[in-house]
């Protein structure tokens, strides 16, 4: 699994984006460089010789991942930033290293960045070793947040009861127009709900059943994430109209072969497109990354998840359902008192 990281750009942001597990590796590794603008940094040679390899090999990573090592806190001192930067150095180091005094430009690290060169490293057993805690710590962060199980992150998310609950109406209105506008047996609940989740997210509900590894009696929708309910919900309402309309022009219950071809043109409809993109990637870039689940129809998709994510399900705004609900009760009750 480690040598995972050297191979997935997704992975290491993964891991680098997750600042409570960035904080704790921090406090495991315990490397401290040069202190500055509330940060430690760190000088090139710094990471050569912790890592044991030359400073040549570590300009080759610059050169090949210099991208990715900027958008993690690699950076280049310049103007009075250096000036500043020199006069702490001095303080530290006197003038052992007097290339940094006289440097014109120089580059740095900070801790992101110095994790983020351990995460490409292919030629440094230090590097090899510290990738396996780092994954160690990382696992451990999710499982004490989530108490050993992501199955059910998704309810962490302070916008999942309301979703939810609100999706519970536009369900409703849906299974009703499929009732009294479409003339077929009870197995059209299963089939066009089916091709609701395959248009949102190529897969029906056993297929995602399989995937997150569901019991036969858990919920479905209670696995899912605000954003993909909210699709769900657009979609439901949206055709239980489109249902009721040609019902009433044709004065009379639609067959299964009207439905399909009205279901047809609804979702070809343009502005579902941007929608659906962005739930295909929520769904598939969360499940791989804290519930190491793979949606193979949609790795295409797959992508870093951001640091407000890690927040949203793991940090302290994030909550089980079970105390949502709770403050969501109290919440009613305080309407109630003041109506």
């Amino acid at each position: 699994m480690p040598n995972k990281l050297t191979n997935s750009s997704v992975s290491r942001q993964n891991i680098l984006n997750n600042s409570l597990a960035v904080n704790e590796i921090q406090k495991a590794v315990g490397v401290k460089g040069i202190l500055f603008e509330s940060e430690y940094k760190f000088l090139k040679r710094q990471i050569a010789d912790f890592f044991e390899v030359t400073e040549r090999t570590i300009d080759n990573y610059l050169e090949k991942y210099e991208k990715e090592l900027s958008k993690n806190g690699y950076e280049v001192l310049n103007g009075k930033r250096l000036i500043d930067f020199k006069l702490v150095f001095s303080k530290e180091f006197d003038n052992e290293n007097d290339f940094v005094i006289k440097t014109v430009r120089l580059g740095v690290f900070n801790f992101r960045a110095f994790l983020n060169i351990a995460m490409l490293l292919t030629d440094s057993e230090k590097a090899r070793e510290l990738r396996s805690v780092i994954l160690d710590i990382v696992i451990d962060t999710i499982n004490k947040r989530t108490g050993g199980s992501t199955k059910y992150i998704n309810q962490r998310d302070e916008d999942f009861i309301g979703n939810l609950l609100r999706g519970e109406d536009y369900r409703k209105e849906f299974t009703d127009a499929l009732r009294d506008f479409v003339d077929m047996g009870n197995f059209k609940y299963m089939v066009y709900t089916d091709k609701i989740y395959n248009s949102i997210f190529k897969e029906n509900a056993a297929e995602y059943r399989r995937v997150l590894k569901l019991e036969e009696k858990e919920n479905v929708r209670q696995t899912m994430y605000s954003e993909v309910l909210d699709i769900i919900s657009s979609y439901e309402t949206g055709f239980a109209e489109l249902l009721k309309g040609e019902s009433q022009r044709l004065d009379r219950k639609l067959t299964s072969f009207e439905t399909d071809k009205l279901f047809s043109e609804f979702e070809k409809q343009r502005l579902w497109e941007p929608l659906r993109e962005k739930a295909r990637n929520k769904m598939a870039s969360r499940d791989l990354c804290f519930r190491d689940a793979l949606h193979k129809n949609l790795e295409e998709y797959i992508s870093s998840v951001p640091q407000a994510d890690f927040e949203r399900f793991l940090g302290e705004k994030s909550m089980e359902l079970d105390e949502r609900l709770e403050e969501y009760k109290e919440a009613l009750k305080r309407l109630k008192e003041r109506d």
